[in-house]
């Protein structure tokens, strides 16, 4: 693959899409964005403008549609795949777990059906984490056997791998990077996680929180087997989760047909829900509304990860600290305030 191929980023003007369009970009190659934008909006779009400096392609169309992106691999000659296109709040899941099994699995089955009839062959997939369930052992490595997901969410990715793995069979290659928590924004304050309504994940509710726009955060659980009794995680900067991608890229580029890796993403750090949010305070120096409450269905107790493979194989490891990536996640929610 040369430099000038373009890649198709479905669910680009997304959280982690629109940080990897920006890596692609960055690193050469032409990204192509299919986004139906209802779980993003215009404005980021405009902010990869303002960081790139030219509009990359866009088309608003529903990744479910494959007519729509065979329509779009063979306008910009596709050379790879990168799926982010999902639901991804656990939470909701929970309570609408219908539209996940439709949404998340229609999609990927549509992209798989598009690059099957145009003859691309280069899949990164978006997985996550909670394909583990709560594991056996931690820090989690990639040969953790599946428990059963605790949230139609996580069964939506353990299916995903599962169709990925038989589908490369057809000659594909793949690779699914497992994220954990990925959190922050890009250091322009141009991009970021923008959710629609009240935020699912834990970062955008303490940031909302902290400029005022909500009234107080809760922490689900004060009883967990864990050493302040909150849940724990892998917190990682969604530009070190950007970067791997093209790192992922490129991997696959080097490997033979019918190949299918599963790679961690995460720090190998744990942090406590309180933890977390005591460094907020800590490096913002806001005085956080925030109170305990009960646990909630579908979390996990503490998972965070073993990156070993992942830096062994992609030559790739997280860089950014846990304070950056809460300063980063703050700018951006002050610059949202502002109209950027």
């Amino acid at each position: 693959m040369t430099k000038s191929k373009s890649i198709l980023v479905t669910g680009g003007a997304g959280y982690i899409g629109s940080h990897t369009v920006v890596e692609l970009y960055q690193a050469g190659y032409l990204p192509v964005i299919v986004d139906n934008l209802s779980r993003s909006n215009q404005s980021m779009l405009d902010g990869l403008h303002s960081i790139l400096g030219v509009h990359v392609p866009f088309y608003q169309a529903d990744c479910c549609d494959a007519q729509k992106l065979v329509e779009v691999i063979r306008r910009h000659d596709v050379a790879c795949v990168m799926h982010f296109a999902a639901f991804k709040s656990v939470n909701e899941s929970v309570a609408n777990p219908l539209l996940y099994y439709r949404n998340n699995i229609d999609s990927l089955v549509a992209v798989l059906e598009a690059m099957r009839v145009t003859g691309v062959s280069d899949l990164v997939f978006s997985s996550s984490c909670t394909v583990y369930g709560q594991p056996d052992h931690i820090p989690v490595d990639e040969l953790a056997p599946f428990k059963r997901a605790e949230s139609p969410y996580g069964a939506t990715k353990q299916m995903s791998e599962r169709i990925i793995e038989d589908a490369i069979q057809l000659g594909l290659r793949a690779i699914s990077l497992r994220y954990f928590n990925p959190i922050g924004a890009h250091p322009g304050s141009l991009i970021g996680e923008l959710p629609i309504g009240v935020p699912n994940n834990l970062v955008p509710y303490v940031t909302q929180t902290a400029i005022g726009l909500r009234e107080k955060l809760t922490i689900f659980g004060d009883d967990y087997n864990t050493p302040d009794g909150t849940c724990v995680r892998d917190f990682i900067h969604v530009c070190d989760v950007a970067e791997a991608h093209v790192k992922a890229m490129e991997y696959l580029q080097q490997q033979p047909s019918k190949h299918f890796l599963a790679l961690n993403l995460g720090t190998g750090v744990g942090v406590s829900v309180k933890q977390l949010v005591e460094t907020f305070i800590r490096v913002t120096g806001v005085n956080l509304n925030w109170v305990m409450g009960p646990r909630r269905d579908g979390d996990v107790e503490k998972v965070y990860a073993n990156p070993e493979l992942s830096a062994s194989v992609l030559r790739w490891k997280s860089s950014r600290s846990l304070e950056q990536s809460l300063t980063d996640a703050w700018s951006w929610e002050k610059a949202i305030r502002k109209g950027i």
